[in-house]
């Protein structure tokens, strides 16, 4: 048989039973547009996980105080929260890491913070001046904190937009104005750019002011909570990391590297746990979607089946006058998979469309890979495929004798 014979006798196959066709159609089309959609909210959930943690910073190295976790570890004191990390050995790392690009000390709180009859609960950060260099942080008006306002105990702060809109007002310029930490006064020098990102861990809600200030005037001691170290490039992360780690044992007098009181995080680490994590998700969210593709298949292999009962005597008469075996499977399995490709290529649309709405009214972000496209392709046509050969090959086995005979 010719491939046009072929496409035109299996369109008109199809539109002999419009609504029957049509919901056959519909299971594929609710499974291939249900796993792009799945799949891109798990691919949407990576990039915006991964893109947030790139956010705080690029080649970053973050040493928190507190034991290591890890099998058979005891932890002896809460990672964060311990004080075994002081000015002196952000000092060591600044002075013997070559390949560090820049250093920042941290000491972070959340305090009240008050101005002018409004308030807020948000971080408070002491730093230093090589802060927007480690985290990407950029000054919109002002100027970050200096050397000199670190070494001089300056009562000065730089707040982010958001901080600053609650506040003193969206359409304010704070800059010189006062606010209160801890019954301390302090004036603002800067603002921030905004990062975005909501909740405790936003990077726009936060008042950056002097290490030194904090240490002193707030938090009443010379610890730090954190020592954020800026690579040259990722390709030093690692080296830097192990340097950091030797540094900080020997100053602390540890032997053994498995009862260190700090941590060493890499960020690269951060992303690939993050990545492998989303992954999974999304190789379960696909799978979830996937069962109705199977639900779908099943329906296109009903139908099939019952097209060939209704079309046994069509089959011996073909048969009679010469249609081979393959000529009548070819028929079938081409019916089979005109409807599963013309049901993915809707279910594509559909699975598009329902990612943009998810991603325009939920606020969820969706990524739809050309990846996901081709795969919902390539399913449906297996589909068509796997579910049309066994109805084709029974319409192909029937005896044109007894087709013909068939009431």
């Amino acid at each position: 048989m010719k491939l046009p014979d072929l496409l035109s006798e299996t369109y008109s196959s199809l539109t002999v039973n419009k609504v029957r066709t049509g919901l056959t159609m519909l299971g594929i089309v609710i499974g291939i547009g249900s796993v792009i959609a799945m799949v891109s909210i798990g691919q949407g959930a990576q990039s915006s996980i991964e893109s947030k943690i790139q956010s705080i910073g690029s080649n970053l190295l973050i040493v928190t105080p507190g034991a290591q976790r890890g099998p058979g570890v005891q932890i002896s004191e809460g990672r964060g929260t311990a004080q075994t990390l002081t000015q002196e050995d952000a000092d060591a790392i600044i002075k013997e890491v070559d390949l560090a690009k820049a250093v920042a000390p941290e000491i972070s709180r959340r305090y009240q913070v008050t101005a002018k009859g409004t308030n807020t609960n948000t971080q408070v950060v002491g730093t230093v001046a090589s802060y927007p260099t480690v985290r990407n942080v950029e000054v919109d008006s002002g100027t970050f904190i200096s050397d000199q306002n670190v070494k001089s105990l300056s009562r000065v702060a730089v707040i982010g937009p958001t901080t600053r809109d609650d506040l003193f007002g969206t359409d304010s310029d704070p800059i010189g104005q006062t606010i209160r930490i801890n019954k301390v006064d302090f004036k603002i020098i800067g603002v921030t750019k905004a990062k975005g990102g909501s909740g405790f861990g936003s990077q726009d809600d936060m008042v950056f002011v002097p290490l030194s200030t904090a240490q002193r005037y707030l938090a009443g001691d010379t610890y730090v909570t954190s020592i954020s170290i800026a690579a040259e490039d990722a390709n030093s992360m690692s080296a830097i990391q192990q340097q950091i780690t030797d540094i900080l044992l020997e100053r602390h007098n540890i032997k053994d590297p498995t009862k260190a009181d700090f941590s060493v995080i890499n960020q690269a680490d951060i992303v690939a746990t993050a990545s492998s994590v989303t992954g999974i998700f999304t190789i379960l969210l696909g799978a979830i979607a996937g069962i109705s593709l199977l639900v779908g298949g099943i329906g296109i292999m009903n139908m099939m089946l019952t097209t060939v009962t209704e079309r046994t005597r069509e089959i011996g008469l073909r048969k009679a006058i010469g249609a081979k075996k393959k000529d009548i499977s070819t028929q079938f399995l081409a019916e089979s998979i005109m409807l599963t490709f013309l049901g993915g290529l809707i279910g594509v649309l559909f699975g598009w469309f329902f990612a943009w709405l998810i991603s325009t009214f939920a606020s969820i972000t969706t990524t739809v890979s050309t990846t996901s496209v081709m795969l919902a392709f390539g399913v449906s046509a297996a589909i068509g495929i796997i579910f049309g050969y066994y109805p084709a090959r029974r319409a192909a086995k029937l005896n044109p004798i007894e087709a013909l005979r068939y009431e």
